[in-house]
């Protein structure tokens, strides 16, 4: 793990401290963590990494897609989850 994953890490922490409880159900709040947990603490991208990944795109696509959250607010949780990962996990998922 590096400094900029784990402030990334912090980040989604503090998004689903502020935010969450007010704009997420506790299920949702969990597959986040668990997502940013799965992905900060994994030396290489795999299987679980993609898994991640992929459940938490559908989460936010669905969260912006019903007006739950705004689309922007969502890519930043996006972003900042991809940045928890892996660098050759871009690479991965784009394959």
């Amino acid at each position: 793990m590096t400094a900029n994953r784990a402030r990334a890490h912090a980040r989604v922490t503090k998004t689903l401290r502020d935010i969450g409880p007010a704009k997420l159900l506790p299920a949702e709040q969990a597959r986040i963590r668990l997502a940013a947990d799965t992905l900060v603490f994994s030396a290489e991208p795999g299987a679980g990494t993609l898994a991640a990944r992929a459940d938490v795109t559908a989460l936010c696509r669905h969260l912006a897609g019903s007006g739950r959250w705004l689309p922007g607010r969502a890519d930043e949780l996006l972003a900042d989850l991809w940045a928890c990962g892996p660098s050759e996990l871009d690479a991965l998922a784009a394959a």
